[in-house]
């Protein structure tokens, strides 16, 4: 369902090329990922990123594991019911994937926290399934000159979109605003698939590990759309920065002419 190939592109393993991928690797094991939101998306990131070489990982949220849960939540038990999802999470990660080291905090991103926990990354997965907080890490990333990976899923449907700051459009340049609380209690009710969110979540996943492996990640500048009401589709469209948006991506014709000609 969705499917498509977003892996990172192999490191071959041959003479100086073999060097380079050692030390590519050691540059990964530093590179510190933020994960807000551990649900339909933030699971199959989470596991994803485990199997793909990822070594620190910070999980964010609030809310314990409930057994209307496991379905699509696949790495959590019905033991887990009442734990908080970091640390059921956490537990999942070390008894698969001991390397990994895991940060958690069983707490919402907001406001008051949002900044310093960004500025302590390296890249962000956004998995949460509220927009006020989607629009907060989009800020957030934006004044900390984080790249972040935007997902999200209502009903069979799903997005996906990479936000390099100062260089490609934001959320803001596509939506401008959160929805209203009551468009915002319908995509609730609607909920959510979860072969699309496992999907929409292991890109997510594929996008994060390319940025830490200074690879350009498939889907800046563009936005993905899984539709899976019918035969499965996916379109990826380009999206371009909007004047007055304030992320900085935006640049005059004029001046974007001045800067390739110096």
């Amino acid at each position: 369902m969705c499917s498509q190939d977003f892996s990172p592109t192999p490191t071959s393993t041959d003479g100086v090329a073999a060097l380079d991928g050692r030390e590519k690797h050691d540059e990964v094991a530093t590179q510190r990922i933020l994960i807000v939101g551990l649900g339909g998306l933030g699971v199959p990131a989470l596991r994803a990123l485990a199997r793909t070489g990822a070594r620190r990982l910070t999980l964010i949220d609030p809310d314990p594991v409930e057994l209307s849960n496991l379905a699509r939540q696949v790495i959590y038990r019905s033991l887990d019911a009442g734990t908080p999802k970091v640390d059921a999470a956490a537990r999942w990660l070390v008894e698969r994937f001991p390397e990994v080291n895991v940060e958690r905090h069983p707490i919402a991103l907001e406001a008051p926290n949002a900044a310093r926990l960004v500025a302590l990354h390296d890249f962000v997965i956004d998995a949460t399934d509220s927009p006020a907080t989607k629009f907060l890490i989009n800020d957030t990333c934006i004044t900390a000159r984080t790249p972040f990976v935007y997902g999200g899923v209502v009903g069979m449907t799903g997005q996906a979109m990479t936000v390099i700051p100062g260089e490609t459009a934001c959320i803001r340049c596509v939506f401008e605003t959160p929805p209203d609380e009551n468009e915002t209690q319908s995509c609730r009710e609607a909920g959510i698939v979860g072969p699309v969110a496992g999907a929409i979540g292991e890109m997510q996943a594929a996008e994060a590990m390319r940025a830490v492996r200074g690879q350009t990640p498939l889907l800046s500048g563009k936005i993905l759309t899984c539709d899976a009401s019918g035969p499965a589709r996916v379109r990826i469209a380009a999206v371009s920065p909007r004047s007055g948006c304030g992320c900085d991506a935006w640049k005059p014709q004029g001046r974007e002419s001045q800067s390739q000609g110096r």
